[in-house]
């Protein structure tokens, strides 16, 4: 699995892995059938708060704390790693390149289904 598959479970929890819903049969449903209600988001920040509860970590804005809370080994390799997969090739593990792989995890999460508030996203 990869490592931003990793953080998105431990975020999103076990529904992140459910199949998307399908569409209604051909047959219109009856009147007094209701639709089935959408997916709502995640709420990644409450989420990563719960998380955090009682531990000294800065998951806000440290891409290691962050991999630190959700179990996740923030290994140098590990991070250039998770930057090769949201298409950073030139990770060098400097803190300029660390908060710009948060920024970047943050956003994949956004348009992976999260609710992500803007200060996390820039």
């Amino acid at each position: 699995m990869s490592i931003f598959g990793k953080i998105k479970d431990a975020i999103f929890g076990k529904k992140a892995q459910a199949a998307p819903v399908e569409a209604a049969p051909a047959a219109a449903p009856a009147a007094t059938q209701a639709a089935p209600a959408p997916i709502s988001e995640v709420d990644v920040e409450a989420n990563l708060a719960a998380m955090a509860q009682g531990k000294d970590l800065n998951w806000r804005s440290s891409i290691v704390d962050l991999m630190k809370l959700l179990g996740i080994d923030s290994s140098y390799e590990n991070r250039k790693e998770l930057a090769q997969e949201l298409g950073n090739t030139s990770y060098s593990g400097s803190a300029e390149d660390n908060i710009q792989l948060h920024k970047q995890v943050m956003q994949e999460l956004a348009r992976n289904g999260g609710k992500v508030p803007a200060d996390l996203l820039d």
